[in-house]
């Protein structure tokens, strides 16, 4: 039975975690194409604090509640959504709506749970398995033997690129903020981490790679960053682009990009359409979901909350300690 009414996140206003509140309201009901999802687990993410501050509006036509990733169980089925039953057992990524008991997800953005995971392990996998696969291995083309280079490794998509990268041969080095994150790091099958806090991460990675640099960089932070990572770019280097912790307007020499015949190049997911990203959730089934079977990918979980402290899940992400991604379980 699907009630008429349930909990779910409002953001009253922008500003910080306070503003954050559970209230009632009407269960959403399927349209053409749609997946209503009873939520198990949600993930949060740092673009939900973004949206709650009011840096980050929800693209045309997604919900105004915050979270972009659930797993839960499929409650009903809109017109002409196939590919799955009632009950059955499913992660989705969305753009926008997570923080609630039930959610709507359009049926190309929905994959069965993987193997061996539990309904809330898999809440913290779409938007990082979204993410890293499509800017990893579609848009940077890493390779088997490759160095690759991830910044803030012990994060929700670093930890998961991480292991990606491991598990299609990839060398792997990443930058973390502490000894303890570093540590993780290198459990999950990083060769080298870096504490950006006490080291140079280019001095390092030159000792590291002989002065070659590295093939492939995926960068979050920006900043004077992109400067640096240009600069441990190997000849024909990419560097992948998905998000501004630091400045995104820099006075930046653009000429090393010649000389070493570099690629720059940015993404962003939410605003993909429902086609792309329901060929990047195919991409996953067939390549990676044999990997998290295998044991070789599996998401880090920090902590998980109850759905109505969802201001206290956004205390402890920025506060900056956590190694991993953190949860709100709605069911």
């Amino acid at each position: 039975m699907i009630p008429g009414e349930m909990t779910y996140i409002e953001a009253q206003g922008a500003g910080g975690p306070e503003v954050l509140a559970p209230k009632r309201g009407p269960v959403p009901r399927p349209g053409a194409g749609e997946v209503l999802i009873r939520v198990t687990g949600a993930g949060v993410n740092r673009p939900d604090l973004a949206q709650r501050s009011g840096r980050y509006p929800p693209p045309a036509g997604a919900s105004p509640v915050l979270g972009l990733e659930v797993s839960g169980r499929v409650a009903s089925l809109g017109e002409g959504a196939c590919g799955f039953k009632s009950g059955e057992e499913v992660i989705a990524l969305l753009a926008g709506g997570g923080y609630a008991e039930f959610c709507l997800a359009p049926a190309p953005q929905c994959l069965p749970l993987p193997p061996g995971l539990s309904l809330v392990e898999g809440a913290a996998l779409p938007e990082a398995l979204f993410t890293a696969w499509t800017n990893l291995f579609e848009h940077g083309h890493a390779k088997a033997g490759e160095s690759v280079l991830v910044h803030g490794g012990s994060g929700g998509i670093g930890t998961i690129a991480i292991q990606l990268l491991r598990a299609f041969g990839a060398r792997v080095f990443t930058t973390a903020g502490s000894e303890e994150k570093c540590e993780a790091c290198l459990k999950l099958g990083a060769e080298a981490a870096i504490n950006y806090k006490t080291h140079d991460f280019v001095e390092k990675l030159r000792e590291i790679t002989a002065g070659k640099g590295v093939d492939l960089i995926l960068d979050m932070v920006g900043g004077d960053y992109l400067r640096r990572n240009v600069e441990i770019l190997a000849e024909d280097g990419r560097l992948l682009q998905i998000a501004f912790q630091k400045d995104s307007e820099i006075r930046f020499n653009f000429l090393p990009l010649l000389t070493k015949r570099l690629t720059l190049r940015g993404s962003t997911l939410r605003s993909r359409s429902v086609a792309e990203k329901g060929e990047i959730a195919k991409a996953l089934k067939k390549k990676v979901w044999p990997q998290i079977e295998a044991g070789k990918v599996k998401p880090v979980i920090f902590k998980t909350f109850p759905l109505a402290e969802a201001a206290s899940a956004h205390r402890v992400m920025e506060a900056g300690g956590h190694i991993g991604k953190i949860l709100l379980a709605a069911g």
